[in-house]
């Protein structure tokens, strides 16, 4: 393991909560889990944002609200709509889904103009992150994916939503090599034990998303106690 900030492991996730089932309850466990442990941020479907607002007003822990999520195909318009509503419910950063079908069919430049479109409407200070669901394109894609999303404007690429594949070391190496410093990397989707995600991290991982954070960090602790 390196030294790339590892002693401020829980600054580097993005807690989530984006299951269907989610209920209010769950929420508002997400956001305790997230002051308690001093993540950076949760990671919630648009609904709940509002409530979430509301139970972290106060604290430091970001709120990502998502967008074309987790399928992609939504169009432009919808996506839009959604990453300014978002914001407007008190989203701090968006996740957004590239639209995988234009990326597997070789459509790089209007998956750029639809990018390009979703970050100039949204405030200047709101990141937005780029889902491009790597286990579902090859690993040429991925790349031409990144160049996409740095023509974009956008501030990071995402491995994936999660719920059709994880991040693996060899996609978050790629992206990094890919962005070349131009454009971080939040690697997200089966990240479950410390292990997956020290290797992420010192893959060059600038972000993690996962709902197994505060697992992960007992796991930590429990390290680091000896």
């Amino acid at each position: 393991m390196n030294n790339r900030g590892l002693a401020d492991l829980n600054r580097y996730f993005d807690h989530a909560l984006l299951y269907s089932e989610t209920d209010l309850d769950g929420i508002i466990k997400c956001c305790h889990e997230a002051v308690e442990n001093n993540f950076y941020g949760i990671a919630i479907n648009p609904y709940w944002v509002p409530y979430a607002r509301q139970e972290l007003n106060g604290t430091d822990v970001k709120i990502i609200g998502v967008a074309g999520f987790p399928l992609s195909a939504n169009t432009t318009a919808i996506k839009i709509a959604e990453a300014m509503q978002g914001v407007k419910d008190g989203a701090d950063e968006i996740d957004m889904v590239a639209n995988v079908g234009l990326l597997v069919s070789g459509e790089y430049k209007k998956v750029e103009e639809e990018i390009a479109d979703v970050r100039k409407n949204l405030p200047e200070e709101t990141l937005l992150k780029v889902i491009i669901e790597a286990p579902k394109i090859s690993p040429e894609t991925q790349i031409e994916a990144v160049k996409v999303i740095i023509n974009a404007g956008a501030e990071y690429v995402k491995t994936a939503t999660g719920f059709f594949g994880g991040a693996t070391v060899d996609t978050v190496e790629r992206l990094v090599k890919a962005a070349d410093g131009q454009i971080k990397i939040k690697a997200s989707g089966g990240i479950k034990t410390l292990a997956d995600t020290e290797a992420l991290i010192n893959a060059g991982a600038d972000r993690i998303g996962s709902s197994s954070s505060v697992a992960i960090m007992k796991e930590f602790r429990r390290k680091l106690t000896g």
